[in-house]
C-alpha cells in the first residue's frame, strides 16, 4: 500500500522519509523511550534512525505488514511516532512513543484516534490490541484515553531487550468508536 496521510484537528501524521532522520535519532536519546518500547535499540545509534525511516518505516507499508506515522505539528516538529502492525487477520497491533517535550498534552491520544479509525475504515481491521510493559503508566493512560479496554496482563507477555516481562493487554473494537465491523462479534454471555 502506498502511505498515507491523515490530518487530525491538531496534527498531520504521515509517514517519514530520511529528511526525519535526525528529529527521529533526537527524540530516540531519550531514556524513557529506550527503556519502556522493546524494539528500541540502547544505545540508540544514528544508523539505527537511518534504517528506520529509509527502510523500516517504508518496507511495512510496501508489504502491508506495518503502518508507519510520523506524528508531526503543522510546523513539520516531530511529536511523536505510532505504528499499526498487522498480527492476524482483521487484527492489528498499535504501538505508539512521544517526543519528550510534546507529552501530556493529548497528541498521541489524538494520534491513536485518527489512525484507529482509518485502521477499521481503509484496512477492514476488526480488533486492535495495545501491549505494554506492567508499569508504563503513561502508554496505558493514552490507551485508555483512546478507547481501548485493558482486558488483563499477560505473564511473560513481552520480550524488552531479551527479558521476559508482563505486560497489560487491550482492545479497540470497530463499535467503540461508532464505526460498523466487517465481521460479525458475538459477545460472550455471563
Amino acid at each position: 500500500m502506498e502511505p498515507v496521510t491523515l490530518p487530525t484537528d491538531r496534527l498531520l501524521l504521515r509517514t517519514v522519509g530520511p529528511d526525519d532522520t535526525e528529529a527521529v535519532f533526537e527524540a530516540a536519546q531519550d531514556p524513557n523511550i529506550q527503556r519502556w518500547i522493546p524494539a528500541f535499540p540502547s544505545p540508540y545509534l544514528w544508523e539505527h534512525a537511518e534504517s528506520f525511516v529509509g527502510q523500516l518505516a517504508p518496507d511495512g507499508w510496501a508489504g502491508d505488514s506495518m503502518y508507519t506515522f510520523g506524528v508531526f505539528l503543522p510546523t513539520e516538529e516531530l511529536v511523536g511516532m505510532l505504528g499499526i502492525t498487522m498480527r492476524a487477520l482483521g487484527v492489528g497491533e498499535v504501538g505508539f512513543w512521544a517526543v519528550k517535550e510534546h507529552r501530556g498534552r493529548g497528541y498521541i491520544t489524538e494520534a491513536a484516534l485518527a489512525a484507529s479509525r482509518w485502521a477499521f475504515t481503509a484496512l477492514s481491521v476488526d480488533r486492535l490490541e495495545w501491549r505494554a510493559e506492567v508499569g508504563n503508566g503513561p502508554s496505558r493512560a493514552v490507551a485508555e484515553r483512546a478507547g481501548f479496554t485493558v482486558e488483563g496482563t499477560l505473564r511473560a507477555g513481552v520480550n524488552n531487550k531479551g527479558v521476559r516481562r508482563d505486560c497489560w493487554v487491550g482492545s479497540l473494537l470497530p463499535s467503540d468508536l461508532g464505526l460498523p465491523s466487517t465481521a460479525p462479534y458475538l459477545p460472550a454471555r455471563a
